[in-house]
């Protein structure tokens, strides 16, 4: 082989000043882009093949720990080497498995416990002193579940059984349950309002005026506020009596109210209650407003779901449908609501003494025809009230709303009549799915009252808030509340009376935290909103699956019975 002379490499060379590979502009090595350099990085051996075995631990390259060993072995480039790492379309990371096979170790909590934020948990004994929280339900032996006091203190939180609240949720199939009101293509969405920001409304308004009366009340019977004796139940009968919920623009006094603009907006207290209560509602639900001039009915339509009192629509695991996989029918919502609806009417009429001794308001019942009716009236008052919902003095907006009284007592104490509404909650089966963890009333009734009307309140919010507000409107003294049962929890068509409780509406609004304020917000802001539209027929709508109201402005006709409309035009060409 031939000797190499260095002269023979010099000559070689593109030029006499330079040395090395010859300069290049390009940013790419063979469509590869250089690495950067890492001020952090160690230059160190340019090949090193004893380090395999320690590098190969881990079976990636790349910048190691520190360590004096192999201080002076770091890798030129390593600090980026992220640069050329391959993304990955989803992260492995985030997978987990789910098993659905129950973990037998036991937590320090206790199997099955829950853990109660609150004091009264040091150290390790959280699993059996429970903390001071809000009224919920705590575990019992076996399985079984109880209820402490409303602030739960010294309860067996951790104790073997008990069901957790959100436990196995994800296997719960996600309920979607139609709208009330079948949302047409023509209709032009206005507004839409979350819960949140209807939460926050408020509005300080008078414990308002009474415009007129009509109607009459019998005495409300005192003895039924005795606890029965359970081998002498009282027995719910049917008591036919024609009682009426006869909607806004439907009402004579209304109408007359009206015409001689004594208010802004007009509306029933069923109706109000129930955009005053919003917030709390979970079925869906519907009001038609209807803007004449420059004031406003809240109407609605027939048949609606607002004359159906609901059952345990706020329970953490409400009753089913049974498109939902029930197969239960007298436990559905739909028979709940009319078994509800049900007790609720004959309740009222029951709870009554039926004499001579009443108390008439100054006009007759405005929706009663003698000639027509073969029932005698209901015990029944109507008064309309009205309300000052004025922001300033410039811009006046009253609101006048036809409130129920349902019945008269003598107050114990002065001996002046006291107005009372009389409502009813109804009990079904308490181990029924649905009951939302209810005791059993026949047992609890009279030793854990608390307990009791504290579950109703978690589980029947929405239903108690309307009611109360209902009261607070009419101006009612006492709200009695009636708890009534099956006589067999597998048939629905034979009660039993359990007890009678009575409360101040406004002391109740402060124990369920009801704010009247908020309520009239709400409606304020629903009145704007259709008050500076021209003239029309608006919808609200509540989400059958979200916590969302939307407002739509539809077509004149809508809601509107075709077969009402043939009858009218029928007697107007008779009459001509």
């Amino acid at each position: 082989m031939a000797p190499i002379s260095l002269s023979d490499i010099i000559s070689s060379l593109p030029s006499e000043d330079s040395w090395g590979p010859p300069t290049s502009t390009e940013t790419t090595l063979n469509g590869v882009p250089y690495a950067p350099y890492s001020k952090g990085d160690k230059l160190g051996r340019m090949a090193d093949w004893t380090t395999e075995g320690k590098d190969g631990r881990d079976g990636r390259g790349g910048r190691q720990q520190y360590n004096r060993n192999f201080r002076d072995q770091q890798v030129y480039g390593a600090g980026t080497s992220s640069l050329f790492a391959v993304q990955l379309a989803e992260d492995e990371s985030s997978f987990s498995v789910v098993s659905n096979t129950r973990d037998s170790t036991k937590t320090r909590f206790g199997r099955g416990g829950t853990f109660t934020r609150g004091r009264g948990q040091r150290g390790g004994r959280a699993d059996t002193r429970g903390g001071r929280g809000q009224f919920q339900r705590v575990g019992g032996r076996g399985g079984q579940q109880g209820y402490n006091n409303y602030d739960n203190r010294g309860g067996r939180g951790g104790a073997r059984g008990g069901r957790r609240f959100g436990w196995k949720d994800y296997d719960k199939p996600q309920r979607n349950r139609d709208a009330s009101v079948n949302i047409k293509p023509d209709w032009k969405m206005l507004e839409e309002i979350d819960f949140v920001r209807l939460a926050k409304l408020n509005l300080d308004t008078d414990s308002g005026e009474d415009i007129d009366g009509y109607g009459f009340l019998y005495y409300y019977d005192r003895s039924f506020d005795k606890q029965p004796v359970k081998s002498a139940e009282r027995k719910l009968n049917v008591v036919d009596r024609a009682a009426y919920n006869v909607t806004t623009t439907s009402d004579p006094v209304i109408q007359e109210l009206a015409e001689k603009n004594e208010a802004t907006i007009f509306a029933t207290d069923s109706i109000l209650s129930m955009l005053m209560c919003s917030p709390r509602s979970v079925y869906p639900w519907d009001i038609v407003i209807v803007r004449q001039g420059n004031k406003l009915f809240f109407d609605k339509r027939d048949n609606a779901t607002l004359d159906m009192v609901t059952v345990n629509e706020n329970a953490a695991d409400a009753p089913m449908d049974a498109s939902e996989g029930s197969k239960d029918a007298i436990n559905q919502p739909s028979a709940l609501a009319e078994e509800a609806t049900y007790i609720n009417h004959n309740f009222a009429n029951q709870v009554m003494i039926e004499s001579e001794q009443k108390v008439e308001m100054a006009h007759e019942n405005p929706f009663y025809n003698p000639a027509e009716e073969t029932e005698p009236p209901a015990s029944k008052a109507y008064k309309y009230r009205r309300f000052d919902l004025s922001l300033n003095d410039e811009e006046p907006v009253h609101l006048i709303v036809r409130t129920e009284i349902d019945a008269v007592q003598k107050n114990a104490i002065s001996g002046e009549d006291q107005f009372l509404t009389v409502k009813a909650l109804n009990e079904f089966d308490h181990k029924a799915q649905g009951s939302g963890g209810a005791l059993d009333w026949r047992t609890k009734l009279v030793s854990q009252r608390g307990a009791v009307v504290a579950t109703e309140m978690k589980n029947n919010s929405c239903k108690l808030a309307r009611w109360t507000v209902q009261s607070v409107m009419a101006g009612a003294d006492v709200m009695k509340l009636g708890f009534v049962s099956r006589a067999n929890p597998k048939t629905n068509d034979k009660h039993v009376i359990l007890g009678v409780v009575g409360w101040k509406p406004r002391d109740f609004a402060q124990q369920m935290n009801l704010s009247l304020s908020n309520g009239w917000g709400i409606v304020r802001t629903i009145a704007d909103m259709c008050l500076k539209r021209d003239e029309g027929k608006f919808v609200l709508v509540k989400d059958p699956n979200k916590q969302i109201l939307r407002l739509y402005e539809v077509p004149a006709g809508s809601f509107e019975d075709d077969g009402e409309g043939e009858i009218i035009e029928e007697v107007e060409e008779a009459e001509d």
